[in-house]
């Protein structure tokens, strides 16, 4: 029967930290009988991690993959309690900590290519045997997304893309018109993106409905199995808006958009050295053509 009963870490709940701001909780330890020459300890861990697979030369005619891979410790700290006389006894005994994260961590991130993440582990051995332990996931958020852009720099954005269509069974053609307006490009994680768009629909069929989405485009640096250095490219969905719009032929129609950006979300990336992940967005606006197999898709750089 172990010493040990139970093992605690009390920690704010649901909180999302900053980098450069700090983290304070307790360990609650909970024995049988006492403990003789115990190591209490909490460990403050960041780590990234990322693998896929990908073709080892395209240009052979038989398929031959490698795994990349590719890692990083972004923080790991450690605080040893100071046991007084060497010994515990039995009952409850709670140990404070604090520790702080440093200023230019990147943010919590996970996808099936790799991850970004933080913890803190509370442990208690006795004679080089692990008693009892436990983890806890945390969430932070970078802050320094914004620095090398020119955050004085403030004016309104507007993308425009169209797309011609030819509509064989009528023998007619037609184009549409996407116009999206933004008031800035530069956003903090947790704010809400307010766009304007144009719709010009000259073509003789309806325009039901137009997509919004926030898109995350992840540049993976890895290395192969050689030691070669590789990249990949992929790209997400942060968040989505469906807006029907009923757009009539030869109209004119104005949507009004609000996209809230979550929090955290890893920070757009202003260079690339020592950097496993680097991270990009785009506001997308999508309409498929009516009667056709293509869609317009108009892309609006976005900064977080």
């Amino acid at each position: 029967m172990s010493t040990v009963i139970s093992i605690k870490l009390v920690l704010p709940e649901d909180e999302v930290y900053l980098a450069g701001s700090s983290i304070a909780g307790q360990l609650v330890l909970k024995l049988r009988s006492t403990l003789v020459d115990p190591v209490v300890k909490v460990e403050l861990v960041g780590r990234g991690y990322l693998e896929w697979k990908q073709e080892d030369n395209p240009h052979l005619d038989y398929s031959r993959s490698t795994v990349c891979r590719n890692q990083a410790v972004f923080i790991s700290k450690a605080h040893n309690f100071h046991i007084n006389d060497g010994w515990l006894d039995s009952g409850v005994h709670t140990f404070d900590f604090q520790f702080s994260f440093p200023p230019g961590l990147p943010s919590t991130f996970t996808s099936k290519i790799g991850f970004i993440s933080y913890f803190i582990q509370g442990t208690c051995s006795g004679r080089e045997i692990m008693l009892a332990k436990e983890k806890r996931y945390l969430l932070l958020q970078g802050t320094f997304g914004n620095c090398g852009a020119d955050a004085n720099n403030m004016d309104p954005l507007v993308v425009e893309t169209r797309k011609d269509a030819v509509y064989l069974c009528c023998f007619s053609r037609g184009s549409v018109i996407l116009r999206i307006y933004l008031e800035k490009n530069i956003f903090s994680p947790g704010d809400p993106i307010v766009f304007v768009t144009d719709i010009a629909n000259r073509t003789c069929k309806y325009i039901r409905k137009v997509v919004f989405a926030v898109h995350c485009i992840v540049l993976y640096k890895g290395v192969n199995n050689r030691g070669e250095q590789r990249s990949l490219e992929d790209r997400s969905e942060v968040t989505r808006l469906e807006s029907q719009t009923n757009t009539g032929p030869f109209q004119v129609m104005r949507v009004t958009g609000t996209l809230v950006l979550p929090k955290p979300l890893p920070i757009t990336s202003m260079r690339m050295e020592n950097e496993i992940m680097s991270f990009r967005y785009e506001l997308v606006g999508t309409s498929t053509l009516p009667c056709t197999q293509s869609a317009m898709v108009g892309r609006v750089p976005v900064i977080v």
